[in-house]
């Protein structure tokens, strides 16, 4: 049995950031585990920039912005350990994993889960007809075309206008493959909004709102889609549907957090983000035992998987120095009219400003955000517009939360 401080499952971004920020909160004695013989997670086949503006101050690519922490986990010396797979992780912080060299376990002081999420597959979907070659999910295809120099396809239709699809869109388009539709269920894109303009009206690529793929075509290979319009119940209606023919489908169509660890170890979970229940430093209510990142809430940002990040290496580092100190008086936080999850989901009044995240329910136009505690007021925030693809982030000052009383609410007002 070894003996560590913190043991980070997940080499991303996430684990990269918590390492460094527990590094040098004061605890030098921290390792990562990650399956992948290199740390970066899935930004190394994220090719494309954009990352690093909020964070960074620069606009990266993946891979590049996954280098500079990698680069400070280096410098700082930080124990990883590649291509280790952990398989279970226990209430009392044992961390069990697998490697060549056989099972490996070790007594942590306090657990950091990163370990990001995975996309939802064609089988949840339950789309009939065939099962022949050329149905990815956008994010195998992103890596097939970006790591291994594999063209999946010539002609394709993407289902699902995540951020995920949408750049596949363009980098389809590209290496030369001709887009013929981007299809969502939804009355509303998913993705970002810049997205929606630099990868597909950038580029000339029709998307089609409450619309989905109805039918698989094809033997060997994909011969085509039979795609429908849906009602307001998202039914497909039979008067509208038409076939397309194509050689590949990509599928966009939803991101899981990676959380059966998270669940073997009996960590309370919020069924609507998919992750664990934590408190402003994100530690769950298996106390020294911590989530961040894409596990914890599926992020659009990496900037703000950095952040979650650090919060949670400091949240860490100071449970590692503090010991057994206690948790303090916890208010617990809501989900009101307009918005669909509030993240963390409890917070201590003593802990100085505190951020909440959030996601509205639907598209908006002008708004106002309130966050209350009984009948006090803790935070006014108005927003020209929001969206489900674009994730809210509202201050808490200390001064009114130290007296707060109740359930801490967020609701939204259209204007």
């Amino acid at each position: 049995m070894k003996q560590h401080a913190i043991v980070i499952v997940g080499g991303g971004p996430a684990g990269m950031a918590a390492a460094v920020a527990a590094y040098d909160r004061g605890v030098t004695d921290v390792v990562i585990l990650d399956r992948e013989p290199r740390l970066g997670g899935i930004l190394q086949q994220c090719i494309h920039n954009g990352f690093g503006l909020h964070k960074l101050g620069r606009e990266l690519t993946g891979p590049e912005y996954a280098d500079v922490y990698a680069r400070q986990v280096a410098e700082r010396n930080i124990a990883v350990y590649y291509e280790t797979m952990v398989t279970s992780v226990s209430p009392d912080r044992v961390v069990t994993a697998r490697n060549r060299e056989g099972i490996l376990k070790i007594q942590a002081q306090a657990v950091i889960l990163a370990m990001g999420c995975r996309e939802r597959s064609r089988g949840a979907l339950n789309i009939c007809g065939t099962r022949p070659a050329g149905i990815y999910s956008a994010g195998t295809a992103q890596k097939l075309i970006n790591c291994d120099g594999y063209m999946v396809g010539k002609r394709v239709v993407i289902l699902g206008s995540g951020d995920i699809g949408l750049i596949m869109a363009r980098r389809m388009s590209l290496e030369g493959a001709k887009v013929e539709a981007v299809c969502e269920l939804m009355s509303y894109s998913g993705g970002l909004t810049r997205n929606i303009v630099q990868c597909l009206e950038d580029f000339g690529i029709p998307l089609y709102l409450s619309t989905t793929v109805v039918q698989i075509h094809g033997d060997k290979r994909l011969e085509g889609v039979t795609v429908a319009q849906v009602d307001e119940n998202r039914r497909p209606m039979e008067s509208t549907r038409r076939f397309i023919p194509c050689d590949t489908l990509l599928l966009s169509v939803g991101l899981i957090p990676e959380n059966e660890l998270t669940e073997v170890c009996g960590i309370p979970m919020d069924p609507v983000t998919g992750g664990a229940m934590v408190d402003e430093s994100c530690m769950t209510k298996v106390r020294g035992i911590f989530a961040c990142g894409n596990v914890l809430h599926v992020h659009d940002l990496v900037d703000y998987v950095s952040d979650e990040a650090e919060r949670a290496g400091k949240g860490a580092a100071d449970f590692v120095k503090n010991g057994k100190a206690s948790a303090g008086e916890y208010l617990q936080t809501k989900a009101g009219h307009g918005v669909r999850y509030v993240v963390p989901q409890q917070l201590r009044r003593d802990v100085g400003d505190v951020d909440l995240f959030l996601r509205v329910t639907q598209p908006f136009g002008k708004v106002k955000f309130t966050v209350t505690a009984g009948d006090k007021v803790l935070a006014v925030a108005k927003r020209l517009k929001a969206a489900p693809g674009e994730m809210e982030r509202i201050t808490l000052k200390q001064a009114l939360l130290q007296d707060a009383q109740g359930v801490v609410t967020v609701k939204l007002e259209e204007l």
